[in-house]
């Protein structure tokens, strides 16, 4: 059993020479199998090893005689103890649920400390055939059939997953070490419960005595199926949750197992993970790429998925603001960062002759004399985001039109617009981000200086794809 788990551990690069590893123990037996197999095969690798245990006053007395059996078993193996005291049934959520949030959160913040490099958890092959088998009842697409992962990018090692629960508790039987029994395990109030003593018995009786072992095996399929979908449409995830665009030409042209995946994962970068979102939710964003219409907007848990045109938009609840409207003078020359954004509009006063720079055509040149007159003060110039109802004449049209028409014309999204920049003189729209100078203030053939508007940045990108 020692040389498979450490085939297993090699295979998975679990465990690196050297590594400090806290042992999640619970003093149940499968944690307490994994606390003297890694105290043997430790020095194999060079490991540091320490105990770590999670109170979480769920059951009283019984949970603080845990915490004192696991305590007492570090120090009889001369590991250092690290414990973290919960109240947990004080916490507004699943009970089950809050505990784990609570463990994982201890565990991160030892590994962020320098503590331990890596927690090894004692989940075994019973507890992955219990995880596929719910997930499978509960509808779970292939990422959630892989079950309980070996290796997490947080840091989690679960070196017994090929391991059963009844060769644990013989091999512990043999050398006499005792284990606690948690008597929350035999209540089948929980799902997980009736899933390990009702529904798994009668189906290893009925259809297959080696269940546990191919429900094991499907995850194992499933686990590197993922892998591989994730290095063909991998993208670096960002620094944090964040809105996500999709093109609705790249969802509909390429097979629905594709497209799929790359709703998932634009989800995932939105709002950190998937937790709530099923088959369902990924099938109405399809829906909405495939329709005909160009507007289209649905609540997802946690997330606002709106489309314009051909883009689909993917926010955090929490992140969604309406813009604010923003208005400052601005002098020419001159350069503004727009609030909130990383375009930068920029003003240059230039004899007509020079050179134009790259992403300004002429509808970004106004006519410098006609603003600024010899006979009257400064030109007062403000930079102001599009309101509604905002319209002008573009230079080469014949009348005004209000910017929303522009925008339909152009297929500007939705999102995009509350931010468009517009110049004003005197109150009079002289200038709009991507249909330029109006007509009455545009540079023409006698003009002789020019006002020249830059957008940098985002904008300019997103000018130069339309």
């Amino acid at each position: 059993m020692l040389d498979r788990i450490a085939q297993f551990a090699a295979r998975h690069q679990m465990l690196p020479p050297l590594s400090r590893v806290g042992i999640a123990v619970s003093g149940g037996a499968d944690s307490v199998f994994l606390l003297h197999v890694l105290r043997e095969l430790g020095p194999r690798w060079d490991l540091q090893l320490s105990v770590v245990h999670v109170e979480h006053g769920m059951r009283g007395a019984e949970s603080i005689e845990d915490a004192g059996f696991v305590q007492a078993l570090a120090q009889t193996l001369g590991l250092p103890f690290h414990i973290h005291r919960a109240n947990v049934p004080a916490i507004q959520d699943n009970q089950e649920q809050a505990a784990r949030h609570v463990r994982h959160g201890f565990f991160e913040q030892l590994i962020r400390a320098g503590v331990v490099d890596r927690i090894a958890t004692g989940h075994t092959r019973g507890d992955q055939s219990e995880t596929v088998l719910y997930r499978i009842l509960r509808g779970s697409g292939l990422a959630g059939l892989a079950g309980i992962l070996p290796v997490t990018k947080e840091g989690l090692v679960r070196p017994l997953l090929e391991i059963g629960r009844t060769e644990i508790e013989a091999w512990l039987g043999e050398r006499d070490i005792a284990w606690r029994e948690d008597a929350s395990n035999e209540n089948r109030v929980y799902a997980r419960n009736r899933l390990r003593h009702e529904i798994l018995p009668l189906l290893r009786e009925t259809f297959n005595p080696n269940l546990d072992e191919t429900l094991s095996n499907m995850a194992t399929v499933a686990r590197d199926e993922e892998l591989y979908w994730e290095s063909t449409l991998s993208l670096p995830p960002p620094p944090v949750p964040s809105p996500q665009t999709l093109e609705v030409e790249q969802l509909t042209s390429t097979l629905p197992a594709v497209a799929r995946r790359m709703i998932r994962r634009a989800i995932a970068q939105a709002r950190g993970d998937l937790r709530q979102i099923d088959f369902g939710h990924v099938e109405r964003i399809l829906e909405m790429a495939r329709s005909r219409t160009g507007h289209d907007r649905v609540q997802l848990p946690g997330l606002e998925a709106v489309r314009s045109f051909e883009w689909i938009r993917l926010v955090p609840v929490d992140a969604y603001r309406l813009p604010s409207n923003f208005s400052f003078a601005i002098a020419a020359p001159g350069s503004v960062e727009l609030p909130g954004s990383q375009t930068r509009i920029t003003l240059q006063v230039l004899e007509k002759t020079e050179i134009a720079q790259a992403c300004v055509k002429v509808g970004d040149e106004l006519d410098w004399q006609r603003l600024n007159r010899k006979d009257s003060a400064p030109p007062s110039l403000e930079l102001r985001n599009w309101r509604p109802g905002d319209q002008y004449r573009p230079a080469g049209q014949s009348k005004e039109h209000k910017i929303k028409y522009l925008f339909q014309e152009a297929r500007i999204p939705l999102w995009e617009r509350g931010n468009w920049p517009i110049i004003t003189y005197n109150g009079i729209i002289v200038w709009t981000q991507q249909f330029g100078a109006a007509a009455e203030y545009a540079a023409g053939p006698s003009t002789e200086v020019v006002l020249r508007v830059e957008v940098s940045s985002e904008s300019c990108n997103r000018a130069s794809r339309l």
